[in-house]
């Protein structure tokens, strides 16, 4: 029998093991990322029980009379072992709709983790989903190099890396987050956006994941061309964000840092992620950009989000 019961911050260490246990969860998921931002959320997440054992957790915060699972993340749905099957999936969906509507909850927006950041089939929230009548209310389109499998650079791809390299760019492990997020910020600029992560909470998750945020830079003497910064979740590795100086963009220094990333650093993975090129809640596709990914083998993967009336 499972039941669920309310995250407080004195679960946090039995939560971070499931999500270290889990079939689908990552760094992301861990309480000392969820948590930095904290004062801007209601948390509601949910832990799942069955005989005193943790067997999977919900990252959910409360907007109105909405929950979101979870606003401050990319895709947080219900994360699981694999002792969590088929039908207790069913049966935990029905208890955790239970307990939100007992609050006066009306409807879940659940966002998906799409499968290539699974570490094992974990896509029993789906059905369960299905089930119970939610429907699909955003899709975007992400792109992922499959390494595995067969992949090409387009042409004019190889041309700029050749080009890169002979105007004698090369590539480091970056030390040097204001720098880039400097860089960031002013690539950002020029398309009206901004970084979601302020230089200091950069700074605090980079603290705490050394392993796991990686600053990948491409120079030219010391002057900073271009600037990966990668999110490594062992299987997969993901392009959290990446910027480039015009002089940058006239010497392609990000392609040659990209390709570098693919073709040699994390090549051995399954695979290398490049985030969503959609735009207005996944209405508007933002063709330059996902075709500068696609030239480097990358094909469609979705973020989807469901909506779950209570």
């Amino acid at each position: 029998m499972y039941t669920v019961k309310p995250y407080a911050p004195i679960h946090a260490v039995d939560w971070d093991a499931l999500v270290e246990r889990s079939r689908n969860g990552n760094f992301l998921h861990r309480r000392g990322y969820m948590d930095y931002h904290a004062d801007r959320f209601v948390d509601r997440s949910l832990m799942i029980e069955r005989d005193g054992k943790v067997e999977a957790v919900f990252p959910a915060n409360l907007k109105d009379d909405v929950v979101v699972s979870h606003g401050g993340l990319t895709y947080a749905g219900l994360i699981t072992t694999q002792d969590l099957r088929a039908e207790s999936t069913l049966a935990v969906f029905e208890q955790m709709s239970e307990h939100y509507r007992s609050l006066g909850i009306k409807r879940i927006v659940y966002k998906a983790i799409p499968h290539v950041f699974h570490a094992y089939p974990a896509e029993e929230d789906l059905y369960a989903l299905h089930r119970l009548g939610a429907r699909l209310k955003r899709r975007d389109i992400s792109s992922v190099v499959s390494l595995r499998e067969a992949f090409r650079f387009a042409d004019a791809r190889k041309r700029s890396i050749n080009k890169a390299k002979k105007a004698g760019v090369h590539l480091r492990i970056g030390s040097d987050l204001a720098a880039f997020h400097a860089l960031l910020t002013e690539t950002l600029r020029k398309h009206d956006a901004a970084p979601t992560h302020s230089l200091p909470e950069l700074q605090l998750l980079q603290a705490r994941f050394p392993d796991r945020i990686v600053l990948h830079e491409a120079r030219v003497d010391d002057n900073l061309l271009a600037g990966v910064l990668v999110y490594d979740f062992g299987r997969t590795v993901h392009t959290q964000y990446m910027a480039a100086s015009d002089e940058g963009r006239d010497l392609n220094a990000l392609s040659l840092l990209l390709g570098e990333l693919i073709g040699h650093v994390y090549a051995d993975r399954i695979y290398f992620s490049f985030g969503i090129s959609t735009e207005q809640e996944g209405r508007h596709l933002n063709g330059g950009l996902i075709t500068q990914k696609e030239r480097f083998g990358a094909r469609a993967v979705v973020h989807d989000f469901y909506e779950w009336e209570l």
